[in-house]
């Protein structure tokens, strides 16, 4: 069966009208332009297909301008679509304004933009406002003017501070401001029963130093949750400062040991050299006596009788000896 010219035109017609719809539906978001217009929020199709011209996905934008619309929140096209190329997220921005509102928070579109451009969450920072956060620190250890350590443990009850959370230090630094805070105040403590008796006073002195100043949060409240007692640390420092100067002290009677060793050496060395020159004196004698000889100063009967002095002296000696050690063994048996 052939068919006609004007039909086959119209089904070429039709073919190329469906191609056309279907990349206008694709290029162009009607539906979401119908959503908006049912929503109540004016948008044109011209700024939705600028917004796909300007590499902007339309949904991010749109969607959370019907949500702003709908809660009451004044915001435009512009704000949303400019918070969105800079990188920002919209919803969460539209969200955090739309809990503020509810909750009676002055925020206003640029603050919030802001916040979250800074990095921080900023619908979790509107929730902590209306509901505050409790940060709780590990065991913070001081040691009290006795000597005894102690470990205590805060709960820190913190409210986000909207005007601060930009430039505003983080948790980290307020769970170290309240550490530093237990440790001084624990170490001024003369006693650690008194820590132990009265831990309020760890949270009383910590919240009246401002803490929270320069931070993005505010200190509702500090409550010390457990308290213990650890080492005797000074008891501890006293043994090894003991145990320091006892190894000291042995080394100077080390040192005063050698000093002794080395000092009785030296004079063994002298006795051994006056020994030697004792025994270099009297081997003058004999020359002496023969030079006396030789000059006439000393005659052969006075020689003799001097050999004679000095073999009595020997016998004498001899018998002596003899004598003694007879009485060490008469003494022995």
């Amino acid at each position: 069966m052939m068919i006609s010219a004007g039909t086959a035109f119209l089904l070429i017609a039709v073919v190329i009208g469906l191609i056309l719809l279907a990349v206008l539906f694709t290029f162009v978001p009607v539906m979401l332009w119908i959503s908006a217009l049912a929503a109540g929020v004016k948008v044109s199709i011209f700024t939705l297909i600028g917004m796909r011209l300007r590499r902007v996905i339309p949904s991010r934008v749109i969607n959370p301008l019907i949500k702003a619309h709908k809660a009451g929140i004044t915001v435009t096209t512009n704000q949303l679509e400019s918070h969105y190329l800079a990188g920002g997220n919209v919803d969460r921005v539209v969200n955090a304004l739309i809990a503020a509102h509810r909750a009676n928070i002055e925020l206003s579109f640029e603050r919030c933009a802001a916040i979250d451009l800074a990095g921080r969450d900023v619908l979790e920072a509107v929730q902590m406002s209306v509901n505050p956060k409790v940060i709780e620190t590990p065991f913070i250890a001081g040691v009290a003017m006795n000597g005894i350590e102690v470990k205590a443990k805060a709960r820190i009850t913190v409210r986000a501070n909207i005007d601060r959370l930009v430039g505003g230090a983080g948790e980290e630094t307020v769970i170290a401001r309240v550490g530093e805070g237990v440790i001084s105040t624990i170490g001024s403590s003369e006693h650690h029963s008194q820590v132990l008796e009265h831990p309020d006073s760890i949270s009383q002195t910590v919240l009246s130093k401002g803490l929270d100043s320069g931070t993005a949060f505010e200190i509702l409240s500090i409550d010390i949750a457990d308290v213990d007692i650890g080492k005797n640390i000074g008891a501890h420092l006293q043994t090894e400062q003991a145990e320091a100067d006892k190894k000291i002290a042995q080394a100077k009677a080390e040192e005063r040991r050698a000093m002794a060793v080395a000092l009785e050496q030296e004079m063994k060395a002298r006795v051994e050299e006056m020994k030697a020159k004792v025994v270099e004196s009297e081997a003058t004698v004999p020359l002496a006596m023969a030079e006396a000889l030789k000059s006439g100063n000393l005659g052969v009967m006075d020689y003799m009788n001097l050999q004679n002095i000095t073999a009595d002296t020997d016998m004498r000696d001899s018998i002596s000896k003899m004598s003694g050690s007879g009485t060490k063994d008469e003494k022995r048996n």
